[in-house]
């Protein structure tokens, strides 16, 4: 696991006082670099790899709901402007992203202003994580967001049967599709643990949970890695996309930076959760060890010859299948590592989070343009096939908050926590 650069290591060695100086310094490139993305009428645009807004590709809600989110972090961070940003973006949410005759969001508005005709739940988890930021930091009118989104999520696309979500309907909510998701899952764990720790309401964690006991049992039976596509009766379709392997949001086979993602999820609901058992907490944070650990044996390329980064996708037995490197995979690492370092004080945890920021540092962020690159081939040559420009900082300014929060709290209550506890000392 080592990257061939010679830095000065304690740059990015965990919880050390130039690792933290540094980690400023990419969160306030990052903010630097987001600000262009207000559209006129509400939203995000995204963003071209210089940070200019690229109104072609239209206003997505995903995205504008994630800038909400990055900007109250700023905002409770103090970061000048970002109370205002957080405005813009929730300006689209309450305006042209939503529908005002059916509920819900769309999914995106394209340059025509067309909505695209489906509610997806992957976007509908992120409106509820990005209302809980805005009413954590007591924006105007984002009450009523927060619980709109709420339910519509609970009557459309949480399966209290199964304890799991369903996928996506058609524009009016007449009609489910077939398919059924584990990232949109994943995101909905996220937006969970945030609503209990922003309203206080365990019933939330409690949600958060259910998902995790149905994953982790498919997650084992698969050695570690986590079927990603399934059909409405909850069975695995392993091959699904076969014929689009590198697929934007449903690639074929497993995917390493999912496996690392639910590992830190599913560590923050086992160091949260005051009403389990310390056994059912021990075994929960060995299965998100053992998802790292699968995730990291079958990604990283660290062989002989090879060029480091984490893959993009591997098949069933852990052979690369899509070599790219995609950047939200590394910054999931950082907060993955971070968050089992911090639970086992297991120093092979540490010694991978010094490793995946020195390989973020050195081929992913652009010294030169701001941000980070968000797509990378299998030699470290940057790319744009499946992530054109970089319009998206949410998991990459996420990296720079979480390894030096509580990994028991969702970042943005647990930043506010620390902010409180700095000013009263």
């Amino acid at each position: 696991m080592t990257v061939d650069r010679q830095h000065d290591s304690a740059a990015y060695e965990f919880g050390c006082t130039k690792h933290l100086h540094f980690l400023e310094a990419v969160r306030k490139d990052l903010w630097a670099f987001g600000r262009r993305f207000p559209a006129p009428q509400g939203g995000s645009y995204c963003l071209d790899t210089l940070g200019n807004p690229v109104p072609a590709q239209g206003i997505h809600t995903w995205i504008t709901s994630r800038m909400v989110h990055v900007y109250a972090l700023g905002e409770v961070a103090g970061h000048q402007g970002s109370e205002g940003l957080v405005d813009c973006a929730l300006a689209g949410l309450t305006g042209m992203l939503h529908d005002d005759e059916h509920g819900g969001w769309y999914s995106s508005i394209n340059a025509e202003g067309t909505p695209q005709a489906d509610k997806v739940c992957y976007t509908h988890a992120f409106v509820m994580l990005a209302a809980t930021s805005a009413t954590l930091t007591c924006h105007a009118g984002t009450r009523d967001v927060l619980d709109e989104s709420v339910d519509v999520f609970m009557e459309r696309f949480w399966d209290d049967d199964e304890g799991l979500a369903v996928d996506t309907w058609n524009d009016d909510f007449t009609q489910l599709d077939t398919y059924r998701g584990l990232n949109a899952n994943m995101h909905t764990v996220e937006a969970f643990l945030a609503l209990a720790d922003v309203l206080h309401q365990e019933e939330w964690r409690e949600r958060a949970r259910r998902i995790v006991a149905r994953v982790l049992p498919w997650a084992e039976s698969n050695h570690w890695r986590i079927p990603e596509h399934f059909n409405n009766d909850w069975e695995a379709l392993l091959e699904f996309n076969d014929d689009r392997r590198d697929d934007q949001f449903k690639p074929y086979g497993a995917t390493p930076g999912h496996g690392i993602e639910w590992s830190r999820l599913i560590a923050q609901y086992a160091l949260s959760s005051m009403s389990i058992a310390d056994t059912t907490r021990r075994h929960l944070i060995a299965s998100a060890t053992n998802l790292f650990n699968r995730a990291v044996l079958d990604g990283w390329a660290s062989a002989e010859g090879k060029h480091p980064g984490l893959s993009y996708t591997t098949d069933w037995e852990g052979a690369t299948v899509v070599g790219d490197r995609m950047h939200w995979t590394l910054a999931e690492g950082v907060n993955a590592a971070a968050t089992l370092y911090t639970a086992t004080g297991d120093e092979r945890y540490a010694q991978w989070y010094q490793c995946f920021w020195n390989y973020i540092d050195e081929f992913v962020v652009d010294h030169i343009h701001g941000s980070w690159f968000h797509q990378l081939d299998a030699r470290n040559t940057v790319i744009g096939t499946v992530w054109p420009g970089k319009p998206d900082l949410y998991h990459a300014l996420q990296a720079t908050f979480i390894p030096q929060l509580s990994p028991a709290l969702s970042v943005l209550p647990a930043l506010k926590s620390q902010q409180k506890e700095m000013s009263c000392k």
